[in-house]
């Protein structure tokens, strides 16, 4: 009689594992799908901020989200956002691509001559870690107040983390890799082509990232110390002018370019790695 209740019990337990695999829970659910996980997040923020800001918050600093998207359309027609953006995205773009260029030559020549590395590796970390915010001026007096200073500048805050991210990449190359290429008489270039970008596109691509939003920083916070034109010079106006509506709605309009811009490099990094599931 045990035993057959025993029995009767263990197949009652696996219907039961059974079922709860055909029927997930509600949380199990949520985290099979990331997307919808990160959409129920947001949504939960914007509902607290939504609540805060209206039991609490003062009209003259602080507005809802529902406020905000409200002030859209009026942020949209503003005289000289339009160009303003247009101005901040040039200047974003110059600095990048400058904080690139060098940015991945500097840290491929740290990366494999030993002799740079311990010349220059200290110095790069100790400008890097230098707090960039003071040497606004010095770019101000050298450059003036147009746009080249904030490219200067954006290229400060966006080249060292690209130039330690690809150093560090390099830093990983296995030696036999670049012995056997070398070789089998593959040419320099060769060796650049297919051994040393191939192995250096994950970490180029996170220092990448990361240098885009620096040089972002950068770019705006120049413009914020003085500028005649740029998100920078209009994020300034709309907090002179305690208009936190209009101010909200461009740093949302600035956020969703960043991420549409790390998106893309996102996409460019997962096309460029495929080779290594080949």
């Amino acid at each position: 009689m045990s035993n057959s209740i025993k029995i009767a019990a263990g197949l009652s337990g696996v219907r039961v594992g059974r079922d709860r695999r055909r029927h997930p829970s509600l949380w199990t659910g949520i985290a099979q799908r990331p997307g919808l996980a990160r959409g129920l997040f947001i949504l939960t923020l914007f509902a607290i901020w939504e609540a805060a800001a209206r039991a609490f918050g003062d009209p003259l600093f602080v507005a809802s989200p529902t406020q905000v998207m409200a002030a859209l359309p009026a942020l949209a027609f503003t005289p000289g956002l339009p160009s303003a953006l247009a101005t901040t995205a040039g200047e974003l773009l110059l600095a990048f691509s400058i904080s690139l260029f060098f940015g991945f030559w500097i840290g491929l020549l740290l990366g494999r001559s030993s002799l740079a590395r311990r010349g220059l590796m200290p110095i790069v970390i100790m400008l890097y870690a230098l707090p960039q915010i003071t040497i606004i001026p010095i770019f101000m007096m050298s450059f003036g107040i147009g746009p080249a200073s904030k490219v200067a500048y954006g290229v400060t805050h966006g080249i060292f983390p690209i130039i330690l991210t690809v150093a560090s990449g390099m830093r990983n190359l296995k030696p036999v890799l670049l012995a056997s290429s070398l070789s089998m008489g593959a040419t320099h270039w060769k060796v650049l082509r297919h051994v040393l970008f191939p192995h250096a596109i994950t970490t180029l691509f996170s220092g990448m990232r990361l240098g885009m939003n620096a040089a972002l920083l950068g770019v705006i916070l120049a413009e914020l110390y003085a500028s005649k034109n740029g998100v920078g010079y209009f994020a300034q106006k709309f907090a002179v002018n305690f208009d936190p509506k209009m101010l909200f709605g461009l740093i949302a309009v600035v956020a969703v370019i960043a991420i549409l811009m790390n998106e893309g490099l996102r996409r460019l990094e997962t096309r460029m790695n495929r080779w290594r599931s080949a």
